[in-house]
């Protein structure tokens, strides 16, 4: 450096230096700077200051021992390593969570995780739509299958209609996941969640009936894991319907913890020489169970005498056991909140099977929790996330009409504000949910397993779908609780709880799966960490810690710079109306990586015991994810003007959303040292300078609007389900009531109009009608239309009701006292397969 700038460096003012330092930081902290460029700046710093030479060496041999890393993993990582084990500092994670953690893969959640997501990447992946094939079939049999599906008469009789069986049967319902070589449709992610949307929008009994075997069973398994032998026998069975599956995980005491099974199998060689399974189970909560042909079947492997060449504990297993076979017991069912779907109860005992039932034959002993793990995604991103947006929209539509028919005090109760609140959240959420299914689908399409973003759609989705039909149920009133078939949202408010417990209770799946699993399997750097301490390894350790810590500085620094500037130094790869929310999302993720990556290392392994904390990162990550979905559906589908308060209302809830999390964390994260500073000026700023807040009632009322004016923004928002134009059923009646009363809207203004300006003279409705037309203010065709429409609401208002006889008859009433479990009964054999 030559005296000129030494000299210019020397004589800077002390404020200036400081200023200059800090604003440098700042710059190498935002951008990620390697560990070189820092120990540059901060020779040029010491430089400037003219430091005395031990200084110099000071800082010399600080930056060789950080720099070379063989010296930084003999002098400082080795020890780093020995402290934290010594504290079990990081959490223990057993095999059966190591396979949970390992299973599937990371999609753009490692991106939301970063702090510095890839916004181009989030912004350019699929947003899938249908191929021909797949839309003739939807229009085709999957209309005709909704057509013919009433679901009052199948509450009624508990079952679906034996033609209804049969149609399943003729169209391969059951084989829509199978390959076409095998008999199946092959249909794409995409299109299965299409279909189980718009029978969910139907009937609920008829979607669970239809979702299960193209979701976590032996047809799934088969595809990914079976030997060719297996494929080759059951995968034309099952698209045939020759065969019907269940898949049995779920037990007394292994619910969410489905590691905890007892179901057990042993290996033993038979009298002719073969290998041989003996298999003892007992299973609830099993779809299909009663009605079905073939079993698959998770259980605990031993092998005493290591037949299988695998030890003597190979671990989880999953076969598939045919009914028929000695010793497995059928034929109950279990009454999930009245909905008839076949639920049941299985028992297993002293069942022998052959080892190659095991799925994979012998090669897939013992990776059975593996195969569940990585299969688990088809019900947690495809079934249950397409259930709840289709019973969405089905509310969408149902709500928005009633709004418009139903009136009180002489206005349509959509026009009131208390009822405009809820029709906006159901709009809103319903815009929100479609993208992303859609989105989650397009990743599934690809190949992609993400489990921590399933474990979003899932959890998610049922609780917006919650949301969703208590809004509705409250619109409706009196129309909503008074059961029969004018009944339009009972059944599936009825279900809801369903779709919640299911594939792994929510509770568990918010607090333990997406920030618990999430926080280490999308971490760039966390899992690599506990993987290297556990084997000891510290030169893979050395990487990766050093690693987590430049990335814990760049996420301060840059959520500090982004907190301040609003996310605006962050920029956008797109324009428009969605590029403020891109930049604000960039904003979330530093602050959420840089917030977790503090929690992770003040908590350590007693993170995952702080139930409360995840929970709240879960929240942010979730909402993190959705907002990323709903921006790539409004570009994706044009930046359409009409639906920009859809698209605003739903962004606008999302960041909101992840604000309360912040909330919640910094109220009750304790860090040690830091907590007061948590509570005090990191609390108060982020109230002062929110990341989000709830939307605007303006906005509620332009969403409420749109929702109850009929044309394509309506019925294109909820596309998917089936609306039938027959006026003789609920929809088909409202729908009708619907369209008539807002094309009578106009000559009742003219008529109110007229009112006010002294032509008519205010009386009943009839009477003005009259006036009306001898007045020549409307003409006797407009007054025609009026009646037609008025008509029309009173009838579409209308509840059911049945005589003391018929309710009697009708009414759910068991034939005998149900038993606990189906060890206590008769044996009865399965109802016939289908």
């Amino acid at each position: 450096m030559n005296a000129p700038f030494y000299d210019f460096l020397t004589h800077v003012p002390l404020g200036w230096a400081i200023l200059g330092v800090v604003v440098v930081a700042l710059v190498l902290g935002y951008a990620g700077a390697p560990l070189w460029l820092w120990a540059l700046a901060g020779a040029v710093a010491l430089y400037g200051a003219g430091a005395p030479l031990w200084l110099w060496i000071v800082y010399a041999l600080l930056v060789a021992v950080f720099n070379v890393p063989a010296l930084r993993r003999s002098l400082v990582s080795a020890g780093i390593m020995k402290a934290m084990k010594a504290f079990n500092f990081l959490p223990a994670i057993s095999q059966t969570e190591r396979t949970a953690i390992e299973a599937g893969t990371v999609w753009v959640e490692g991106e939301l995780f970063s702090g510095k997501p890839d916004m181009k990447r989030l912004l350019n992946e699929p947003y899938p739509g249908l191929t021909e094939k797949e839309q003739a079939f939807l229009d085709g049999p999957v209309e005709e299958l909704c057509r013919m599906t009433h679901d009052w008469e199948v509450w009624q009789q508990r079952d679906l209609p034996q033609e209804v069986w049969d149609f399943l049967k003729e169209h391969r319902f059951f084989g829509m996941i199978i390959p076409e070589e095998y008999g199946g449709h092959g249909f794409s992610s995409t299109m299965n969640s299409a279909v189980v949307q718009k029978l969910a929008a139907r009937s609920a009994p008829l979607a669970v009936t239809v979702m299960v075997p193209n979701s976590l069973g032996p047809a799934e398994l088969l595809i990914h894991y079976g030997t060719q032998a297996q494929r080759d026998y059951y995968l034309p069975r099952l698209a045939r319907h020759e065969e019907i599956p269940c898949f049995a995980l779920t037990e007394p005491t292994a619910g969410s913890d489905a590691g905890a099974i007892t179901s057990s199998g042993v290996v033993f060689r038979g009298e002719d020489g073969r290998l041989y399974l003996r298999l003892n189970w007992k299973k609830r909560y099993i779809t299909l169970a009663a009605i079905s042909t073939v079993l698959g079947l998770a259980f605990k492997l031993r092998d005493p005498d290591n037949l299988l060449g695998k030890g003597e504990d190979p671990g989880i297993t999953c076969a598939l056991i045919p009914t028929d076979t000695p010793g497995v017991r059928l034929g109950r069912r279990h009454d999930p909140m009245g909905v008839p779907f076949y639920n049941s109860p299985t028992e297993g005992h002293d069942v022998v099977v052959p080892v190659d039932a095991i799925i994979g034959g012998v090669e897939g002993a013992g990776n059975g929790w593996r195969m569940l793990m990585e299969s688990l995604a088809a019900g947690r991103g495809i079934s249950l996330p397409a259930s709840a947006a289709g019973g969405a929209k089905h509310v969408f539509r149902v709500a928005s009409a009633h709004g418009v028919v139903r009136q009180q005090f002489g206005l349509s109760i959509g026009k009131f504000e208390g009822i405009e609140e809820p029709l906006a959240r159901i709009g809103g959420y319903n815009y929100l949910m479609e993208a992303g299914r859609r989105y989650t689908c397009g990743a599934l399409d690809q190949g992609a397993k993400p489990a921590v973003v399933t474990a979003m759609a899932k959890y998610n989705f049922t609780e917006l779908g919650r949301v969703i039909i208590n809004d509705g149920m409250d619109i409706l009133g009196g129309n909503a609780i008074s059961r029969g078939p004018r009944n339009l949202l009972a059944h599936a408010y009825i279900n809801t709880p369903i779709g919640i417990t299911v594939e792994g209770a929510n509770i568990l799946t918010r607090t333990l799966m997406i920030f618990g699993q999430g926080a280490i399997r999308c971490h760039p750097y966390a899992y690599r960490e506990i993987d290297a301490l556990t084997r000891g390894d510290v030169r893979a350790f050395d990487a990766a810690f050093w690693g987590h810590i430049g990335h814990v500085v760049r996420n301060k620094v840059r959520a500090l710079l982004l907190s301040v500037t609003r996310g605006w130094l962050s920029g956008s790869p797109i324009d428009g109306p969605a590029a403020a929310y891109v930049r604000r999302l960039n904003w979330a993720s530093a602050s959420f990586a840089f917030w977790a990556d503090l929690a992770m290392g003040s908590l350590g392994g007693q993170l995952k015991r702080k139930e409360k904390i995840t929970g709240r990162f879960a929240d942010i990550f979730s909402w993190m994810y959705l907002a990323a979905a709903t921006i790539r559906r409004f570009e994706a589908e044009g930046r359409r003007e009409e639906d920009a308060p859809f698209f605003h209302w739903a962004m606008q809830v999302a960041f909101a959303r992840i604000q309360e999390g912040f909330d919640g964390l910094f109220a009750n994260l304790r860090v040690p040292g830091m907590t007061w500073l948590l509570r005090g000026p990191v609390a108060w700023w982020s109230r002062l300078n929110r990341i989000g807040a709830m939307p605007s009632d303006d906005l509620g009322h332009q969403v409420a609007r749109r929702m109850q004016t009929p044309g394509p923004q309506r019925d294109r928002m909820t596309e998917g389900i089936f609306v039938p134009d027959d006026v003789n059923e609920a929809l088909g009646r409202l729908e009708h009531a619907f369209r008539l009363a807002h094309e009578a809207d106009d000559v009742l203004r003219t008529i109110k109009d007229a009112v006010r300006a002294g032509t008519l003279r205010k009386d009943s409705p009839e009477r003005m009608l009259e006036q009306a037309v001898a007045a020549g203010v409307v003409t006797a065709a407009e007054a025609d239309l009026v009646r037609r429409a008025e008509a029309a609401r009173y009838d579409a208002i209308q509840v059911d009701a049945f005589t003391l006889e018929e309710y009697n008859r009708t009414a759910l009433r068991p034939a005998a006292e149900p038993s606990v479990a189906a060890s206590e009964g008769d044996g009865a054999p399965a109802a016939p397969a289908r």
